[in-house]
């Protein structure tokens, strides 16, 4: 299995890494691309010829999905993609949360709280409870405090 992940970069930036793909290496400016992260494993440094830019590890709202093709017919699914590296220039500020707010696409724009359901507020000590109960019922016993009700 692959290990993949997205690279989003600024416009000027994915010009300069295009153009070291396509030409030869020796025709090219920028000969070396680097990405070296920190202990804490979140931000790091993107480094590009001699110029270099703050970058990010940051977790996606939602899985996305990565396919390959070997004939153009059949798509074969490569990964599950759930992190992007985000590179910044001088005056973007750092993101603050491990979690980038938005998807990849503009549909997907603020996700999380947009197409996702909220946790709910529970109480600890009910959710403590029901698992001991439930835990009991699966021993063969009775939950604790039960009304048993006969209809007729």
């Amino acid at each position: 299995m692959e290990e993949q992940f997205i690279l989003r970069v600024p416009p000027a930036v994915a010009e300069r890494i295009e153009r070291l793909l396509n030409d030869s290496a020796s025709s090219s400016e920028d000969k070396s691309l680097d990405l070296l992260f920190s202990e804490d494993g979140r931000t790091g440094t993107f480094v590009i010829g001699s110029d270099r830019f703050s970058a990010s590890l940051l977790d996606l709202p939602t899985v996305v999905e990565s396919y390959k093709t070997y004939d153009d017919n059949v798509l074969i699914k490569t990964a599950d993609i759930g992190q992007m590296i985000m590179v910044r220039e001088e005056g973007d500020g750092v993101p603050e949360a491990v979690e980038y707010r938005h998807g990849l696409t503009p549909p997907m724009r603020d996700a999380r709280r947009r197409r996702f359901r909220r946790e709910p507020d529970l109480n600890p000590e009910v959710v403590g409870r029901v698992e001991k109960d439930l835990q009991n019922i699966m021993a063969g016993g009775t939950a604790e405090n039960t009304d048993i009700l006969l209809s007729r």
